[in-house]
């Protein structure tokens, strides 16, 4: 039986950054549970940061499971910047059965992404290699992914579902929904980009990777609020759908209220 739980929990830490350090539970059954996760919210604890993580909150949501012998594993990750849907396993067996689905490329996937610009397309199919940048470009920025032939195959499905001309500041912009049929590191990033229309706050691949590294450097300035417009790239996981125990479970997250109020 699902607990009832409130809508959000709320982590305190000593941290010298601002993380909106909360999730919601989206489904829950006695093996499963799908929580909403709000953005910067690091997935798992890194480095020497004393700031809140997903993990902590699944911790302490579970500590009767995990003083039961339960265990959190998370089945699909999150970049910090992204939103939305993260499926968490309560145990061994459920852990080993969605990671086999996973791996299976079982799991449906879909993103809602605000893209700067307005295609002229309805929908649009970029099957880009990806590889690693430096591999084959100059950049200093170690993690950054780059179209090339000599990338791993991927592909990625895109749907206009709304274009906002530009207003207040704001450039003119594109709500897409996305399908990953890969799952390559930064892929919806890379392939909305190469295609000319570069999420919305992307430090990395909005077309000036200086962006990023005076973000590590300075933290959120007004100058690079400017810039970027809002503090995290545009990206939220609204729909996941995976076989579970026989049966085919689906998931779905709306858009958050910080994306949706760039539409309004």
């Amino acid at each position: 039986m699902v607990r009832d739980r409130p809508d959000a929990v709320l982590m305190s830490f000593d941290m010298p950054i601002e993380v909106h350090a909360d999730f919601r539970v989206l489904y829950e059954d006695a093996d499963v549970l799908a929580v909403d996760k709000a953005a910067p919210l690091l997935m798992h604890p890194t480095g020497d940061k004393n700031e809140p993580t997903l993990w902590h909150g699944v911790k302490d949501l579970l500590v009767y499971e995990l003083a039961c012998g339960g265990q959190v594993s998370f089945i699909n990750r999150l970049d910090r910047e992204t939103s939305g849907i993260t499926l968490v396993a309560k145990t061994s067996s459920a852990a080993r059965e969605l990671g086999k689905a996973m791996q299976q490329r079982l799991f449906q996937k879909e993103y809602f992404a605000v893209v700067q610009g307005i295609p002229l397309w309805e929908s649009a199919c970029c099957d880009e290699p990806i590889l690693r940048m430096e591999e084959v470009l100059p950049t200093r920025i170690h993690v950054r992914q780059c179209c090339d032939p000599q990338g791993k195959p991927c592909c990625t499905e895109f749907e206009v579902l709304r274009r906002v001309p530009a207003r207040r500041g704001l450039p003119a912009l594109t709500l897409l929904r996305c399908i990953p049929h890969t799952g390559r590191l930064h892929q919806i990033r890379v392939h909305a980009a190469y295609l000319g229309f570069p999420l919305l706050g992307d430090k990395i691949y909005g077309g000036n990777e200086q962006n990023y590294l005076d973000f590590i450097t300075q933290g959120w300035t007004p100058e690079l609020a400017k810039r970027l417009h809002i503090r995290r790239h545009a990206l939220h996981a609204c729909s996941l759908r995976f076989p579970f125990g026989g049966q085919e479970v689906e998931v779905k997250s709306p858009l958050p209220e910080d994306l949706a109020s760039l539409l309004a």
